[in-house]
């Protein structure tokens, strides 16, 4: 049997990179799809094909999911049509690097509202029908800058920190529901740049060498390997998961 059958599941930044590769494996497992961005329509429709051709019923949605206005409605949407939503896996993050006295107050508040503020909002509103059904899995995709501490991305570092805390106290608050809330901290992964301005320190965006050489599997990671993890804590094979982190980082952080 499929580890996810039966299941829905919403996917947060959904259109490219480890959200497609979660979408996709989470298709595959058997779940129905509420699939969310905010930009790029083609990609997200693109992925909604493949996972549909997979044998999963998808809902493609397009939203800012740092508007809490907009992660409302797309929630509304998605519980109408599946009735409910068993998943919650949020994807969505922003890495901009900059020295910490020149990030702008605009910049600092854009951070926390895509890697903190999102999840917050789309878990508020699933929570209140995950608990009424007494079953649910909360997931968000972190970072090590959830843990260590990182040159020029203070912003990052705060909003991703405070994202596990976040993950914590939920799990906390809704184990008694049998909602269960946890991080995937995740580095060094091979996925598509789109703002390659975001990483000054690589080629182009692209991982170097010494890159690789400092992780102790001496390779970078696949979204596939994001993917298996969240597919996992999805499950009933996570049952008694909770509050807890999954470092997807191939030992780099040792």
């Amino acid at each position: 049997m499929k580890q996810l059958e039966g299941k829905i599941a919403l996917v947060g930044g959904a259109g490219r990179n480890n959200g497609k590769a979660i979408a996709l494996a989470f298709a595959r497992e058997g779940a129905d799809l509420v699939l969310v961005a905010r930009e790029r329509k083609q990609e997200l429709e693109e992925v909604a094909d493949e996972c549909t051709k997979l044998g999963a019923k998808v809902l493609p949605l397009w939203a800012d999911l740092a508007e809490h206005e907009q992660v409302e409605r797309i929630v509304e949407q998605g519980l109408d049509h599946f009735k409910q939503i068993d998943i919650l896996m949020s994807v969505a993050g922003r890495r901009a690097h900059q020295d910490f006295w020149q990030i702008s107050y605009e910049e600092w508040h854009k951070t926390f509202a895509v890697n903190l503020h999102s999840t917050f909002y789309l878990a508020k509103a699933l929570v209140p029908s995950m608990m009424q059904r007494r079953s649910g899995s909360i997931i968000a995709l972190g970072g090590l800058a959830a843990m260590t501490a990182q040159p020029q991305r203070a912003h990052v570092v705060a909003s991703k920190t405070g994202l596990y805390g976040l993950i914590k106290a939920m799990a906390y608050e809704l184990g008694p529901y049998g909602v269960r809330a946890n991080l995937i901290a995740l580095s060094n992964i091979e996925n598509v740049r789109a703002n390659p301005e975001w990483y000054p320190e690589k080629v182009n965006g692209q991982y170097s060498a010494a890159d690789v050489a400092a992780v102790p599997l001496r390779r970078l990671g696949k979204p596939q390997e994001v993917a298996n993890v969240a597919v996992f804590l999805a499950s009933e094979q996570s049952s008694y998961v909770t509050g807890d982190r999954i470092v997807c980082a191939g030992g780099r952080y040792m």
